[in-house]
């Protein structure tokens, strides 16, 4: 049953009741008639609905933000830097969607061929609970913007953002049922993607739950995209500046709590600058103020649920007795909320578990090497491929290195990260397809080739 747990807290805020079989099916078919309506509405008439849905978002954004907050323990300032996020998305698909949809005229001779792009139907989200707001709007805006319909099954944890997020569609003006909350238990997720009505899917979520989706859906031959988990390496390259690379560092392993597919997990650096840069990170990342995730000095709030700090101190332990050098954190805080504090671990070394394992919450291990080669190499030795970061003051190099990078993306000199703007998805055991930008609108929608022959005339 869908529990909404106060993470700094623990206490119970609300306990939702699961959607029954016959209120699924109400609310399938009912995203099914919408989508069809929505399909036929051209473009430009698509478009106003996303720039209602950002107002929306950010005339309530405080009420929002302490709602993601309450259920899940984000620091409220990232909470509401989410809904801006999600606000921004709305708007760069309300301001590019024709340009990225438009018809494609294909030279072929004296006939007439076209390229277009038309909607799948009603697609099938599952939504993690880490950005509760983000993940859903990054789909749902160009989903809109393409004519398609959405049937959301969100993280069982957060079922009060769930349930509002479809409530924010619709006060904004979407037609009745084209996007749609449905509260249901994992089992029934099988279930929802072999339904006739459902077009595609697209999950954000673990490797394991990944893999499982893959199959459903590949059995069903339905088209899905799959963002997953990332052990994500920022390199620290000898002439880095250390100072910048090291307030980075700590700001992209630890927002969020550390519990982001991106946040940057596996610090691989020159063992000729690592004493310098781990003394940097040590001393920025202790200063990070760890409390209730509402105040607002607070930068890392409690972890979402209690197993996950569990899992995340096993793997700290394990990783300290197989030689890993604890510099800083490594015990949960005693008392109420599942808090735990900004950790690093030196002297990390390619078969322990804080380099081999996505590490989800704030743990940073550090790996020294003896030079850029040996940098590379292991950045790569992870089973994930989502983001990587490279520091170095010579671009010229970082040029040379980029495309010997398994990753998804690579950021120079700067914190990974998602934007509308560009293409956002993984390779490896990171998931494949993309989302965001053209090349994420394009993923659910069918690429059709219209062909004219000569007119014949009577």
């Amino acid at each position: 049953m869908p529990l909404s747990l106060n993470p700094a807290t623990e206490v119970r805020v609300a306990e939702y009741a699961t959607h029954t079989p016959a209120e699924v099916e109400a609310a399938l078919a009912a995203a099914a008639t919408a989508q069809r309506g929505w399909r036929a509405t051209p473009i430009a008439g698509r478009l106003p609905l996303l720039s209602a849905i950002a107002r929306e978002l950010r005339s309530g954004q405080e009420e929002f933000a302490r709602l993601i907050t309450q259920e899940m323990g984000k620091p409220i300032s990232e909470a509401r830097a989410e809904i801006e996020k999600s606000a921004w998305t709305l708007d760069h698909y309300a301001e590019h969607t024709e340009r990225y949809l438009a018809a494609e005229p294909v030279a072929s001779g004296a006939t007439e061929s076209t390229v277009v792009f038309e909607p799948l139907g009603v697609l099938l989200a599952i939504m993690p609970w880490n950005y509760p707001f983000w993940q859903f709007f990054r789909f749902l805006a160009p989903a809109l913007a393409a004519g398609n319909g959405a049937i959301l099954k969100h993280a069982s944890n957060v079922p009060a953002c769930a349930t509002l997020l479809e409530e924010i569609v619709r006060r904004a003006g979407a037609p009745e049922g084209l996007c749609a909350t449905v509260l249901v238990e994992t089992e029934a997720v099988a279930g929802l993607i072999a339904d006739d009505r459902v077009a595609a899917v697209t999950l954000t979520g673990s490797t394991q739950v990944g893999a499982i989706v893959a199959a459903q859906s590949g059995a069903q031959l339905k088209k899905h995209v799959l963002e997953l988990g990332g052990s994500d390496p920022l390199i620290v390259l000898a002439d880095a500046d250390l100072d910048e690379a090291s307030t980075v560092a700590v700001r992209s392993r630890f927002n969020t709590v550390g519990q982001s597919c991106v946040n940057a997990k596996r610090f691989i650096v020159d063992e000729s600058v690592a004493d310098e840069f781990v003394e940097l990170v040590v001393a920025k990342a202790g200063a990070l103020v760890v409390g209730d995730p509402l105040d607002e000095a607070t930068a890392v709030g409690p972890l979402a649920r209690a197993d996950l700090r569990e899992v995340l101190h096993d793997q700290v332990l394990r990783t300290v007795a197989a030689g890993g050098v604890l510099r800083l954190g490594g015990k949960p805080v005693e008392g109420p909320g599942f808090f735990y504090p900004p950790t690093v671990i030196d002297h990390v070394t390619p078969e322990m578990a804080a380099f081999t394992e996505e590490t989800f919450g704030p743990v940073a291990s550090v790996t020294r090497v003896s030079g850029t080669e040996e940098a590379i190499e292991l950045a790569n030795r992870t089973e994930f491929g989502l983001g990587a970061a490279l520091w170095t003051s010579d671009l010229d190099e970082a040029r040379r290195l980029v495309p010997l990078i398994d990753a998804g993306a690579v950021f120079v000199n700067g914190q990974v990260g998602s934007d509308p703007r560009l293409p956002f998805g993984g390779i490896k055991k990171s998931g494949y397809g993309r989302e965001l930008g053209g090349y994420g609108i394009r993923e659910f929608v069918n690429v059709k080739t219209v062909w004219f022959g000569p007119a014949v005339t009577a």
